[in-house]
């Protein structure tokens, strides 16, 4: 995006040409601190749920004020000449039919498709799931979540393949449900589990893979996918902004850098108390919740493991001021 800003800041500037983001991140507010850092006001549209079914990215599409696509895969090579082959061009007023395929959106009314979805049909199951997927608050993930598992359960006669993109959604939707205070201790697991049966079922999908190899192992990094942070977190500070705060802050595994081989020791592990006098906590004060990435491996292959420490509410247990 950086690219395509600079390459059409003075078309910008002349309002000659308005310049439109959609992104498929899990946690957009990553996004538009990016956007600040970056200073890039335009637009962008969020698609967590991958529901234009882009298999790769980036795309640049070329669309004319009547909302008709009049040119993809533009690349930055084209930005000197996207004023010829685009913008001083003259193009047809859309028909009746192309007009009322682009309608104005509007948030849905979830009560009604709550009711559609339960006669069980698959279509009005997804459509629902989706939809308050998007739209519906952190509380109703539990929601999302059953209607997203029904539709993969409606129909055993479909080709699993069919179900792909609803294994992906599934993940979204536990993941979602895992950030807010609504988690339950193995949302990030099953949402992990649910992104690989897609990959699975639909290898050749780069945005799926991309999901899983964020919290994967080095060894399957192809880049750290969110080291800019700081940096950016820093230059904005120094002009004397405040940095968008992010909902969910970046851990150990989406600032890794990638690694091309992984060196083990040979050293077998050792009891830290083998008299087992250092008392145990079986889950009373603290709950530990353990997440593999990827969750499934063969014999000599890597993965990650994230190791949350959480208080148990409700034996009122907290971290003190020791606590890092």
């Amino acid at each position: 995006m950086p690219g395509w800003h600079e390459a059409t800041k003075q078309l910008q500037q002349q309002g000659k040409i308005q310049m439109v983001g959609i992104i498929q991140e899990q946690h957009p507010d990553r996004c538009r601190l990016f956007m600040q850092w970056k200073q890039m006001d335009w637009p962008i549209l969020v698609d967590s749920l991958n529901q234009l079914e882009v298999t790769a990215v980036p795309i640049t599409l070329a669309i004319d004020e009547y909302g008709i696509i009049r040119h993809k895969g533009l690349s930055l090579q084209d930005a000197e000449t996207i004023e010829e082959v685009f913008l001083n061009q003259s193009f047809d007023a859309p028909g009746d039919e192309q007009r009322s395929a682009s309608a104005n959106p509007a948030s849905p009314d979830i009560e009604s498709l709550r009711a559609a979805a339960e006669g069980g049909a698959e279509q009005d199951l997804r459509h629902y799931a989706n939809q308050l997927t998007v739209w519906g608050g952190p509380g109703q993930m539990g929601a999302a979540i059953g209607a997203y598992q029904d539709v993969i359960t409606a129909d055993s006669r479909h080709d699993p393949d069919d179900f792909a993109s609803d294994h992906f959604r599934l993940g979204v939707a536990f993941r979602k449900r895992y950030d807010s205070d609504h988690r339950e201790a193995d949302d990030f697991q099953l949402a992990v589990q649910h992104w690989k049966t897609a990959l699975d079922l639909d290898p050749n999908q780069y945005i799926w893979r991309r999901r899983i190899q964020q919290y994967g192992p080095r060894l399957d990094k192809p880049y750290p996918f969110y080291d800019w942070v700081p940096e950016a977190r820093a230059a904005i500070s120094a002009r004397g902004e405040t940095a968008v705060e992010l909902a969910v802050e970046p851990r150990g595994a989406e600032f890794a850098k990638p690694l091309e081989h992984f060196e083990t020791g040979a050293a077998a592990a050792a009891e830290p108390d083998p008299g087992g006098r250092i008392h145990r906590d079986e889950g009373q004060f603290v709950h530990a919740e353990a997440t593999v990435v990827p969750p499934v491996v063969a014999p000599g292959e890597t993965i990650r493991v994230h190791v949350t420490m959480r208080p148990n509410l409700e034996t009122k247990s907290h971290w003190n001021n020791e606590a890092e």
